[in-house]
């Protein structure tokens, strides 16, 4: 089996959170998003400039080089912002002057339903390029960055397929199952199952550790498994009477009521600590959150770890690559984006960074088909990944997805572990901040 150097963007991780709590993070340093640069080199070199947040991986894996001398005549710069809260207020004021922007530039999933609703006109229809087949994506995939004309702003990177990371020692120690596909069985096909495992954990859990690590996080993974989130296909705002909605919020506010949560807000420090000294036994786990628990669990938890199927597929996190119409090299910025979304490319990104292929075509690959985990007991993500993959609803994306969620999850889910607010209250809580934050 082969061995997937799965780092990914070891805090791509609010990226997730993006369309499951919003905010991309990574592992590069703040700098401007928008290259200056333009035209050519000193020596001739045709310079296409990459704009994105957080790690998308591309550098760190070869692939720029890799073009660069496939491509001698071009010369590729990256200029990276760290936090997506930081880049896309930074995007959209350079859209509407239509300067600054680089050649490409990365579109997180909760804010393409704005870009595409919004700022089509501003960028290059990709759907008519060279090299790009609409058959090399999901058509779920491809059609988030698709206006209703038809119009392909971006082309898609990478998703983020749902599994469940459990630690097998936790496990042993209550009584439960250790092996991934009884592990499976426990809960497949409901959420419910997978809250009932843990009320049987709770009742002989290790002492000190909890079932989950957050309600937030298992609010975000059951709502990732639904078609139907916060608006409509007619655009409206519906978060408050969709059943899917209430379902994922009951399943985690019963957590956090039964005190099966550790409390924790994600991406925090308290969560990373938490990771590392091992005080919780499962984790909603998109395929890019094994990098992130590998950087915070440390050698100490490694083989402790393993993955398993979740209840339901979802998806959870995702980037797109676009081409500004203002690129002062459209023509062969069109190509490198192209390329770098094909599937060889990223079953080659999957393979050194751990970024799911948005091309299923990658699946069949090594690179993805083979691919395991030897942290997580070398398990195999590839084949759970790629199922799970296969399996993802196609999502209602809204233009304020982010914002719903992100006020769901901490004026809610939150404060109700934190404060012991009733299921009744959080939500009311929950849902006057999402009503305040849409009026501004």
């Amino acid at each position: 089996m082969r061995k997937t150097r799965t780092t990914r963007r070891a805090v791509a991780v609010m990226a997730a959170a993006a369309i499951g709590a919003g905010l991309l993070a990574g592992c590069a340093s703040d700098e401007d998003s928008g290259s200056k640069a333009g035209g050519t080199d000193s020596e001739g070199k045709t310079v296409i400039t990459v704009g994105l947040f957080g790690t998308f991986g591309f550098k760190e894996a070869g692939l720029y080089e890799e073009y660069e001398k496939l491509n001698p005549k071009v010369k590729i710069e990256q200029t990276v912002v760290e936090r997506n809260e930081n880049y896309y207020p930074q995007l959209l004021t350079r859209l509407a002057s239509n300067s600054g922007l680089a050649d490409i530039q990365g579109i997180e999933v909760a804010n393409i339903a704005e870009v595409v609703q919004t700022q089509a006109d501003k960028f290059v229809d990709l759907s008519k390029a060279g090299g790009v087949s609409k058959d090399d994506y999901f058509d779920w995939k491809w059609n988030q960055a698709t206006t209703a004309d038809g119009k392909t702003i971006g082309l898609g990177t990478d998703i983020g397929p749902m599994a469940i990371c459990y630690r097998k020692d936790h496990f042993e120690a209550a009584g439960l199952p250790t092996e991934r596909d009884a592990v499976g069985k426990l809960w497949e096909g409901d959420w419910q199952k997978y809250l009932d495992t843990g009320k049987k954990f709770m009742g002989d859990a290790p002492k000190g550790v909890k079932w989950v690590d957050s309600a937030s996080g298992l609010y975000n993974a059951a709502i990732s498994s639904s078609a139907t989130r916060y608006y409509d296909e007619q655009g409206e705002v519906v978060y408050k009477t969709n059943p899917d909605v209430k379902e994922a919020w009951d399943v985690a506010a019963e957590a956090a009521s039964e005190d099966m949560t550790d409390k924790h807000e994600l991406f925090t420090d308290s969560w990373n600590k938490a990771m590392n000294n091992g005080t919780f036994a499962t984790l909603s786990c998109p395929a890019w959150m094994l990098g992130y628990i590998q950087d915070k669990g440390g050698e100490k938890a490694k083989g402790k770890w393993d993955v398993a199927p979740a209840p339901k597929a979802g998806n959870w996190g995702g980037s797109f690559l676009g081409v500004p119409e203002s690129s002062k090299n459209k023509e062969e910025a069109i190509k490198l984006a192209a390329w770098l979304t094909a599937p060889t490319q990223q079953a080659k990104l999957f393979a050194e960074r751990g970024s799911f292929p948005s091309a299923p075509k990658s699946y069949e690959t090594p690179e993805v088909a083979e691919a395991t985990h030897e942290y997580f007991s070398d398990a195999p993500i590839g084949e759970i990944f790629s199922k799970a993959a296969e399996g993802i609803p196609t999502q209602v994306i809204g233009p304020k997805d982010q914002v719903i969620q992100e006020n769901i999850t901490r004026s809610g889910l939150l404060q109700m572990e934190r404060s012991g607010l009733s299921s009744g209250k959080a939500w009311e809580e929950a849902t006057k901040a999402v009503d305040n934050a849409l009026d501004e």
